[in-house]
């Protein structure tokens, strides 16, 4: 699609909607910063005139997008093996471990998830811009487990619009302190920036619609194994849900406070409060192929840091 010309005209129910907004929601990939920055550069009109991006548009309006030919990548390409769980010509489907991070920033400027993708795949989507080809969703750097990566445009239209419209099933597994008094719940709480600690998420009133499904998978003394399905794709949601219910992971360095001290049997303590990172998995994800069409659903088995955590807990139970 890049360098084509998209011409769209506004339906009735986008009347009075803002034109990033409206671009962002269109289908084809693009995300309202993305097509604000193209509306910025002149590269998107409405009814034959440059235009703005918080410009309300009328059904009717006709818009026309020149899209920009991706820049080349300033990513250096980097051998960093891969766990490749499934490929085709336009799915990767990657088991990423725990300790990496998804693509660069501040921080963090080489051996992420993208450098060692650009290596191993020439051919990723363009959509995500240079420095995050390819990728449709993320994981926190000390999540492991399953994430899909897009070789083509036409792929991460698919995948982005499936994440967006949450027809995807997440399902992760988390080791937890305490023993939950029932087998499943749900948290309904909504999900916003901590009042005071900036690098927290928080249940805040004020914050975004926020839910989260989840159920006992085994039950230890002291700790409990759940899965979790976010139905909603909030900032750590899954961390600030369970942590909510009086249940946080095992190892979250925000959340988890000290409750490694209620953990009766001394050697499991002590394994619960050096675990090096929260104990969370993204153990499996079923979405719809974005070229057949059909549902598929990708595993990642868990890492070997929660299977010896496990280990100990059934031998001290």
């Amino acid at each position: 699609m890049e360098g084509q010309e998209v011409v769209l005209v506004v339906p009735e129910e986008a009347d009075g909607l803002r034109l990033d907004r409206f671009l962002a929601a269109s289908g084809h990939g693009w995300s309202r910063s993305q097509a604000a920055r193209w509306v910025e550069q002149g590269f998107v009109w409405r009814n034959g005139s440059p235009t703005k991006p918080a410009q309300f548009l009328k059904a009717g309006d006709v818009i026309k997008v020149q899209v920009p030919p991706p820049k080349p990548s300033a990513v250096e390409a980097q051998e960093i093996p891969l766990d490749v769980l499934y490929e085709d010509r336009d799915l990767l489907v990657i088991n990423k471990k725990p300790g990496m991070v998804v693509h660069p920033a501040a921080g963090n400027p080489d051996g992420t998830l993208v450098n060692a993708l650009l290596a191993y795949c020439r051919d990723l989507s363009g959509i995500g811009g240079v420095e995050r080809p390819g990728i449709v969703h993320r994981l926190d750097k000390d999540t492991s487990g399953v994430l899909l990566v897009a070789k083509n445009d036409g792929a991460h239209r698919m995948l982005e619009l499936a994440f967006r419209w949450r027809t995807t099933d997440k399902r992760y597994l988390a080791v937890v302190y305490g023993n939950p008094k029932v087998d499943e719940g749900v948290v309904d709480a909504p999900i916003g920036r901590h009042p005071s600690e900036r690098q927290r998420m928080a249940v805040v009133k004020e914050g975004r619609a926020s839910r989260t499904l989840w159920w006992v998978r085994e039950r230890f003394s002291g700790i409990a194994l759940v899965e979790c399905r976010p139905v909603t794709g909030r900032t750590h949601q899954i961390r600030v849900h369970m942590a909510h219910i009086g249940h946080a992971l095992v190892g979250d360095p925000l959340y988890s406070g000290r409750q490694w001290r209620e953990i009766k049997d001394r050697q499991l303590q002590q394994a619960c409060r050096d675990f090096p990172r929260q104990a969370l998995h993204a153990w499996k994800i079923t979405i719809r192929h974005p070229a057949s069409g059909q549902p598929v659903s990708f595993q990642a088995p868990l890492p070997e840091d929660m299977e010896q955590l496990l280990a100990l807990a059934r031998a001290a139970s």
